[in-house]
């Protein structure tokens, strides 16, 4: 690992363990380097990762990342699709510098999708969230209809709008939204 990516998880992981966002705040990304913000609204977990520099995604990172997103309420961790990290990359930086992306639901074990599909008719029971090929975002400070804007700029997959639960869901499935 080359001595910033070294020094950028460093700080990282000392922001987290210290609680000072400010510091994670204060590292930017070199050129080529893809940067995720995010924040767990469920379990107050927040990340900052580079995910992808020189060409190549940085497994530890992934691995972060993953338990970042994983089923809360299974604590299941599951492997996110790299390309779904791609794909919030490209829409978070059309929403600013690095901004930080809330996240309502990333990964979801088949349980908690089963007891989710029973309560709601928003819930799909095949989601590619079962996969981890989805994520349900907002941003504070940031209208949801902008949020939702920047999901169908990127063409990544699937954008879902939901604003009376305050959500953008994307998906790197097939073209299409709703």
């Amino acid at each position: 690992m080359n001595p910033r990516r070294s020094f950028l998880k460093s700080s990282v992981v000392l922001a987290s363990a210290l609680s000072l966002p400010a510091m994670a705040r204060t590292a930017k990304a070199a050129p080529g380097e893809r940067t995720l913000r995010l924040y767990n609204t469920h379990t107050g977990e927040s990340l900052r990762s580079v995910f992808w520099a020189e060409g190549n995604f940085l497994p530890e990172s992934l691995v972060d990342i993953n338990k970042l997103l994983r089923d809360h309420r299974s604590n299941t961790v599951a492997e996110i699709d790299p390309q779904l990290l791609v794909l919030l990359n490209r829409v978070s930086t059309q929403l600013g510098s690095n901004p930080v992306l809330h996240v309502i639901s990333g990964y979801r074990s088949p349980e908690t999708n089963q007891k989710l599909a029973e309560a709601s008719d928003g819930v799909a029971r095949h989601s590619m969230h079962l996969e981890g090929k989805a994520i349900d975002i907002r941003m504070p400070g940031t209208s949801l209809s902008h949020v939702h804007k920047a999901a169908l700029n990127a063409r990544g997959g699937g954008v879902g709008y939901y604003p009376d639960s305050q959500f953008v869901h994307l998906d790197t499935g097939r073209l299409r939204r709703w």
